[in-house]
């Protein structure tokens, strides 16, 4: 690795893990004037997290749909466009593969498995492209659009588990998927288990890279995203990288959704996606956009997320977990503005 290169990956590195120590750092002050130690406090959800192998597997959970919502959001920033639709298309795509999983009795694991996830993220990119094709032909802003599908697709599910997939009483749920169409388990606790969704989302992660960096359609999804105008100049059609990298990023989120129905619920729940595509804005922005960070990034909110439940008992407010996320992705946020401003500034001189 030459090293520019070396220089950049360390500062990439360097900006993430920075901004999390300052994050504990400044919480720590806010532990210790609510009356209690912070030292104490971050050992506890420490041990939370990581302390036990039902700690481990909780957090491993946790951090699965995580790392796929973040390479979801974090694919759509490198191609410039900003999907924040993930939550949408996670329930999306977890809804459509329960409805036909339900029904794959008769299918060896061989070809269940692989086919739910197939639906699952057929249908999140299908109702991700719909966002990628009204920015690429009419100009509306994904933003707006993804939001909107987001809505959609609440009341599309609400209304799939109140009406024609509904079961049992209780919470509004889809009946569950056939035994053949659900993950293998690689450990278990108790109750709790861990399943082979892990991998699945690693691998994902490692395919992103890839993708991105060593193939010419990443290249050209890359290049759109850096300067659109230069892309379209150099031959690269923008619209159909627009809307191919929306519906990329929606694929990735419908995977999240898959590896949460056959891996944890084995049903659709009314709140199955319960926020964690847009988790996925601040694990992309932690992961500086990297599907390698975005996993370490994912990680971190899924320990914090576990520890926060033990340190409630020593009583430290869970809530002090989202004040360390919010720390940190102010201050990865804030690197890059003063970045922008700093070479704003160097190209006028």
């Amino acid at each position: 690795m030459k090293k520019p290169e070396m220089k950049k990956l360390l500062e990439s590195i360097a900006v993430p893990v920075l901004a999390v120590l300052i994050a504990l750092l400044i919480s720590g002050f806010i532990i210790l004037a609510i009356g209690k130690n912070p030292i104490k406090a971050y050992g506890v959800l420490l041990h939370g997290a990581f302390g036990s192998k039902q700690a481990i597997i909780d957090t491993l959970i946790k951090t699965t749909p995580l790392i796929l919502t973040g390479l979801a959001v974090g694919f759509g920033f490198r191609a410039g466009v900003f999907n924040i639709g993930a939550e949408g298309q996670m329930a999306m795509g977890a809804l459509m593969a329960a409805t036909f999983a339900s029904n794959f009795g008769g299918l060896p694991p061989a070809v269940a498995i692989p086919l739910t996830m197939l639906i699952g993220m057929g249908a999140g990119a299908g109702w991700a492209a719909i966002a990628g094709f009204l920015k690429a032909k009419t100009g509306a802003h994904e933003v707006v659009t993804t939001i909107m599908l987001n809505w959609i697709t609440t009341y599309v599910a609400s209304f799939m588990v109140t009406g024609p997939l509904a079961t049992g009483s209780g919470t509004p749920k889809s009946p569950e998927i056939a035994q053949s169409a659900q993950l293998p388990i690689l450990m278990r606790v108790g109750a709790m288990e861990l399943s082979a969704g892990i991998l699945i989302s690693i691998a994902a992660a490692v395919f992103m890279y890839v993708f991105l960096n060593k193939t010419t359609t990443g290249y050209e999804i890359k290049a759109v995203g850096f300067n659109p105008y230069a892309a379209e100049y150099g031959g690269i059609s923008v619209a159909k990288n627009v809307v191919l990298a929306m519906a990329i990023s929606g694929a990735l989120a419908g995977l999240a959704g898959v590896t949460e129905l056959m891996g944890v619920h084995h049903r659709f729940l009314g709140e199955l996606s319960g926020g964690k595509g847009f988790d996925g804005i601040s694990i992309a922005l932690i992961g500086q956009n990297n599907p390698i960070g975005i996993i370490f990034a994912a990680l971190l909110i899924g320990a914090l997320r576990t520890g926060s439940n033990e340190m409630q008992f020593m009583g430290v407010s869970k809530y002090i977990v989202i004040i360390v996320q919010g720390i940190v992705i102010f201050l990865v946020a804030a690197d890059r503005i003063v970045k922008a401003i700093y070479a704003r500034k160097k190209v006028k001189a």
